[in-house]
């Protein structure tokens, strides 16, 4: 065997248990879309209003994740990440122990605190084992439980939701994230601490087009997919006739087809290069969305969409991740700490434009809104290729 093969087979076993971690907050952020009328009728409320709890956890995440970065810079990775976990599975069970909207909201809000702790650590973990040359399967690999959570925990979670009801579904995350605070001490091992560094240092990825750009990609094409995501009850309606099933049916295709969208992301990044991959994939998600506005009424057309949407969405993370490391290898965890602020504010933003494409135009608006959104995110992609590299930062 190798020494490669070797590296390898040490590694693995620690990027698949940062998979699942991913997977887990990854589950809890999507499987609202799929549960959203059960949680509001719970509750007392209308999905609207449970709706802005996406929001409040996403913001939640955007503003922490940056902070945990600059006030705990010497905590062992693994802890961090076991802590993130266990704030995370706290947070989560507050709401599925919730009687009113308030109490909900304030706990999916609380549990973005662990996300915030553990997804960027995660990312940069995944980058940081690998060696140069695997750092995109590396990432592609760990970025699979976001994939999965939406090929698999999302439709599972509203299933089981559908028959136990919405809380017992948000306990069986609870019950994940509480394995993984033991698993991820255990096995993670190895990831270095970053260097210590100045607050100006930290701040100094925000100065550089380079990197600004692709976080702006982040954001916007974060927002173009979670604009139709999150209303896909109401974009399908027509070809689903209101049927959960149907509905679910629809995101297990868009699900299934994103993990082979993020499987080959990484090795054609490793091969290619970040920009034509991002470019391809971002075109793609434009492409499908506007195609989805005109074919949301057939079921059969809609299933088709929903894959090759699929395929192109989940591609997308992958480059724009290796960009962030490529430009910066020996401060990427910098950079990806505002990645994971990035996505989350796109996250958080998408619920509002979402709402007001339904007002403007009904369902066939929110497709041509996310198309346009993620065609802004191209725009922003390509621009950072234009920069030059800033003065270096000494303090």
């Amino acid at each position: 065997m190798t020494f490669v093969e070797q590296s390898y087979r040490r590694t693995l076993p620690a990027l698949l248990v940062l998979a699942l971690a991913l997977f887990v907050v990854g589950t809890n952020a999507f499987v609202i879309a799929g549960l959203l009328p059960q949680v509001a009728a719970g509750l007392g409320a209308t999905a609207t209003q449970v709706s802005w709890s996406i929001t409040s956890y996403s913001l939640v995440v955007a503003v922490a994740a940056p902070a945990v970065s600059i006030l705990l810079p010497r905590v062992p990775r693994a802890t961090l990440m076991a802590a993130g976990l266990a704030v995370f599975a706290l947070g989560t069970a507050a709401s599925a122990l919730a009687p009113d909207l308030g109490w909900f909201i304030a706990g999916r809000t609380f549990s973005g605190l662990g996300g915030a702790a553990l997804v960027p650590t995660a990312t940069a973990a995944a980058a940081s084992l690998a060696r140069p040359g695997k750092r995109g399967q590396a990432l592609a690999i760990v970025g699979a439980g976001f994939t999965l959570a939406t090929a698999v925990g999302s439709p599972l979670g509203t299933a089981l939701g559908g028959m136990a009801g919405w809380r017992f579904a948000l306990w069986c995350i609870v019950g994940i994230a509480a394995v993984l605070v033991v698993a991820i001490p255990l096995v993670v091992r190895g990831v270095p601490v970053p260097p210590a560094v100045t607050l100006r240092r930290r701040l100094a990825p925000l100065g550089d087009l380079r990197i600004v750009a692709p976080l702006g990609t982040t954001l916007l094409m974060v927002a173009g997919f979670n604009i139709v995501y999150i209303f896909s009850a109401a974009v399908t309606h027509a070809s689903t006739g209101g049927s959960g099933a149907l509905l679910a049916v629809l995101l297990l295709a868009y699900g299934v087809a994103g993990v082979a969208g993020n499987s080959v992301a990484g090795p054609l990044t490793d091969r290619f290069g970040s920009r034509p991959v991002a470019v391809l994939a971002l075109a793609g998600q434009a492409l499908t969305l506007i195609v989805l506005a005109f074919t949301e009424a057939s079921f059969v057309a809609s299933v088709v969409v929903f894959a090759l949407w699929g395929v192109a969405a989940f591609a997308i993370a992958i480059p724009v991740q290796h960009r962030l490391v490529h430009v910066e290898p020996e401060s990427s965890a910098l950079a990806l700490s505002w990645y994971s602020t990035a996505m989350y504010v796109g996250i958080a933003i998408a619920p509002p434009i979402g709402t007001l494409a339904l007002a403007a135009g009904g369902p066939v608006a929110v497709p041509l809104a996310g198309a346009l959104v993620t065609a802004a995110a191209l725009a922003v992609f390509l621009v950072g290729y234009l920069a030059r590299a800033p003065r270096p930062v000494t303090a």
